[in-house]
């Protein structure tokens, strides 16, 4: 049965969906079934991965009721539009709504090593169905001066979830994204958040660099496109593979290493 994870931030603009996407890459070069179900209407996700914007069914339409999980998959990713913020409005009124999700993905959890959940910028509902229906929850910060702000904030709808819905639910770390060591101001707001959380926070901070938006833009991978920039996500994922257990998958990504 796969992991689930479900990845997750306060606000936009934090890295989070370039995270989930690069996991996704990088956990595939290593041979690894892996399932990205993009949870955030915007669908940008979803862009990255070349979905076609026609694409359907999508994951708007499993949380409608309207498909099953495994109709929605296309190219191993269950896509979003617009329309999934439509479908939250309508489980809003749906007895059971935290479920839908969990309910849904039971049925492909066996074909894949691991499923990705990209929540969407907000802690509503979409992330709520994320949260009952994951393994594990992982946070992606900003570097800057509320990251410790949206960090608690976040922390606290992954309680409310442990508490209420899903006790199994374990918080697998934070990621300190889109940063710039050689300032100041990352290396305080890093130190913040390690003082706070301690082990929760992964050695590895991911640079902050416009190659990511070209690379995006070409539809080309940053492990194709800066294999230096892509090393610091080989280096996460061996880190989040680590917390996870996978050590025969740990061994896998040796070969992606860049070698200096």
């Amino acid at each position: 049965m796969a992991e689930t994870i479900a990845i997750l931030s306060q606000k936009g603009g934090t890295g989070k969906t370039t995270s989930v996407r690069t996991l996704t890459d990088v956990l595939r070069r290593a041979g690894l079934r892996v399932l990205a179900v993009d949870l955030d209407p915007q669908g940008n996700l979803s862009d990255y991965f070349d979905v076609d914007p026609e694409a359907t069914p999508t994951v708007g339409d499993v949380l409608a009721g309207r498909a099953k999980a495994k109709e929605a998959i296309h190219d191993d990713v269950i896509p979003a539009n617009l329309s999934l913020a439509e479908a939250e409005l309508a489980l809003a009124g749906k007895m059971g709504r935290e479920l839908t999700l969990k309910r849904a993905l039971k049925d492909v959890k066996k074909n894949y090593d691991v499923i990705f959940l990209d929540c969407p910028p907000t802690l509503g509902l979409l992330t709520v169905n994320a949260l009952v229906s994951a393994d594990y929850a992982m946070l992606t910060a900003e570097a800057q001066y509320f990251a410790m702000q949206g960090v608690e904030q976040a922390l606290e709808v992954i309680d409310l979830a442990k508490d209420s819905l899903n006790p199994d639910l374990e918080w697998l770390g934070v990621v300190f994204n889109i940063a710039d060591m050689r300032t100041v101001h990352s290396r305080d707001a890093y130190t913040t958040l390690k003082a706070e959380f301690g082990d929760k926070l992964f050695d590895q901070t991911i640079r902050s660099s416009i190659a990511y938006a070209e690379s995006a833009e070409r539809g080309v991978s940053i492990l194709d496109h800066r294999p230096d920039l892509g090393e610091d996500y080989v280096q996460l994922a061996d880190e989040m593979l680590d917390r996870l257990g996978l050590d025969e998958a740990r061994r896998r990504l040796a070969p992606l290493r860049v070698t200096a």
